[in-house]
């Protein structure tokens, strides 16, 4: 093998594009421009409605939406999933930079591209340290609970928009307060803009696309005017409110002035008080980032029989935050709704997104004059529009009828996350995902089994009719075993010798086992001696040979009372027969 080529491999594995980009071709190419251009007309909306939620000014949404595509198309191993700012974390980012209290719009704009440089940081050092595997902590149930969660706040959080009031508040209840004492000053004229395009968004997702198909057009059109709806709602208020003078006269609030031109060369502070302060709340956005991206691109890759590396994906996105920080924008990640309307327009490479960021920068540089009397009401639309799609209040009852546990875990990540605010909910998601899983963990289930008549199968002794011994009681243990749950197991077998004075041999069934730690091989050591004092002798069976590889190198195999077999029946067999001999020896 040549040198070159494991060096070649390793810079394929770090540098993504330079695997895919070696077969592009015109007709992938063609795929990519047609997802691309779908992608662009949904995202010019929403990059604006995501900085507006973020409490940022409207063209960071832009600028959030040009660098981090590139840096993800270069080194993401997605080839479908989109990245840019989205609902959740431009809801953590508000809440993170409103902890710091700031009042200048340079300073707020400042910290954001700050918080976007730490988790670029987390999310690249994670990556190179090959640690996705920590994102699977985060229980499933947990996500969806804290998505939901923050879905009806990022919702909630709207409709001062669309109420044209001054409402503030980072929980549910503060919200609603807020909303209610203000809701004298509505703004008719807002209410009405914000309702219409609210009502026209939802009939847009829901119902056009069939008329369009209805109607004649090509399935890839009707998409194209589906995904339009939100370009649609933004030009005909826009349009309205210039011609009407509606934010003169009317008092309908307008996005203002956006700049027009290529997005500005910015660093990140580097004041340790700063990123002190921001540490915890770029730790979290960089978890949810990741998490939420990764199992979306998990998903599509899936659908077309392709493969995603975590590890890489950390580095595709922390470049993309890095990316996003040194050119005027805030987090981003891999968004949901985007990435499914990328796979569903036929992108099959990431520079699918590439293109998308030239579409938004033209943009930019030739819409953003447009932008002016664009109303803050059609953006909330957008985002509320946007973010009921993730509430699933379904996961209550799913929960509920699995697993209690379960249901207690997703209960109280809603619970926190609306009463006390998206950083506290998030931060207790992960405290209660660990929690379940030691939990869970610490408590293995173990069955005592017996032979089912006429196999060398064994099964739990509740559950089927099977041969058991007086003298010989076998327990399948379910887990591997660690300082959390040995002493449980330890308990358990004592218990159980001192309901039945019978018993003369205890097997202990491994085929679960992958794993004895230290501290569990120390219980272990102390139940074998425990049992001997009591007369009654220990041994294993169907033990794993990484398990056994690490029980060889310490003192226990010697000072086993009883042995190790390689099966179950063979310890059943070898037993039985013992007990028989010294029946009709004694």
């Amino acid at each position: 093998m040549s040198p070159a080529r494991p060096a070649t491999r390793r810079l394929t594995r770090y540098l993504p594009i330079l695997g895919w980009a070696r077969h592009y071709d015109r007709s992938t190419a063609a795929s990519d421009l047609v997802a691309a251009v779908i992608v662009t007309i949904m995202l010019i909306p929403q990059s604006l409605a995501y900085a507006l939620l973020a409490g940022l000014p409207a063209q960071m949404g832009l600028y959030a939406s040009i660098l981090p595509l590139v840096a993800y198309a270069i080194f993401g191993t997605s080839r479908t999933l989109a990245v840019g700012p989205v609902a959740v974390i431009s809801l953590m980012t508000a809440a993170a930079v409103a902890n710091l209290g700031l009042t200048d719009p340079a300073a707020i704009a400042l910290a954001a591209g700050t918080l976007a440089f730490l988790s670029g940081l987390m999310l690249t050092a994670l990556g190179l340290l090959r640690l996705g595997f920590l994102a699977n902590f985060l229980s499933h149930p947990v996500i969806a609970g804290f998505i939901t969660a923050s879905g009806v706040l990022i919702a909630a959080s709207q409709l001062k928009h669309i109420l044209g009031v001054e409402a503030e508040g980072h929980t549910l209840i503060g919200l609603i307060g807020s909303l209610l004492a203000q809701i004298g000053q509505t703004n008719i004229l807002t209410l009405v803009i914000g309702s219409l395009a609210t009502a026209f968004l939802f009939w847009v997702r829901k119902g056009l696309k069939p008329r369009l198909l209805a109607a004649g057009l090509p399935p890839r059109l009707a998409d194209i005017g589906a995904k339009a709806g939100p370009v649609a709602a933004v030009f005909v208020t826009t349009l309205l409110t210039w011609a009407l003078d509606l934010s003169g006269w009317g008092g309908v609030k307008v996005v203002g002035a956006v700049p027009m031109g290529l997005p500005p060369l910015t660093l990140p502070s580097f004041d340790p008080t700063l990123w002190s302060q921001l540490f915890l709340s770029a730790l979290l956005i960089s978890i949810i980032g990741f998490v939420e991206s990764v199992s979306v691109a998990q998903t599509l890759a899936a659908k077309r029989r392709q493969r995603i590396s975590p590890d890489q994906e950390l580095i595709g996105l922390g470049t993309s935050n890095l990316a996003a920080s040194l050119s005027g924008g805030f987090p981003v990640t891999g968004g949901f709704s985007r990435s499914v309307v990328n796979f569903d327009a036929g992108a099959e490479t990431p520079a699918a997104g590439a293109y998308t960021a030239v579409g938004i920068l033209v943009a930019t540089l030739v819409l953003t004059p447009l932008l002016y009397f664009l109303p803050k009401a059609t953006l909330a639309a957008t985002i509320i529009v946007a973010v009921l799609s993730l509430v699933d209040f379904s996961i209550l009852g799913r929960a509920w009828r699995y697993s209690r546990v379960d249901f207690a875990a997703v209960f109280a990540t809603i619970a926190l996350t609306l009463g006390f605010g998206v950083e506290a909910g998030v931060s207790a998601g992960v405290l209660i995902s660990i929690l379940l899983h030691l939990y869970k963990t610490s408590r293995p289930h173990v069955a005592e089994v017996g032979l089912v008549p006429g196999t060398q199968h064994f099964r739990n002794i509740l559950r089927h009719r099977v041969l058991t011994r007086a003298d010989i009681v076998t327990l399948r243990v379910d887990e591997s075993l660690y300082f959390a749950n040995a002493r449980f197991l330890e308990d358990y077998v004592l218990d159980r010798i001192a309901r039945d004075p019978a018993p003369k041999h205890v097997v202990l069934m491994f085929a679960a086992v992958n794993e004895v730690d230290m501290s569990a091989l120390e219980t272990l050591e102390e139940l074998n001696r425990r049992l001997a004092e009591a007369g009654i002798t220990l041994h294993l069976s169907e033990v794993k040979g990484p398990v056994m590889d690490r029980l060889k190198r310490s003192h226990f195999l010697d000072d086993l009372s009883g042995q190790v077999f390689l099966a179950q029946y063979d310890a059943w067999a070898a037993l039985t027969a013992a007990e028989a001999g010294q029946a009709q020896a004694g």
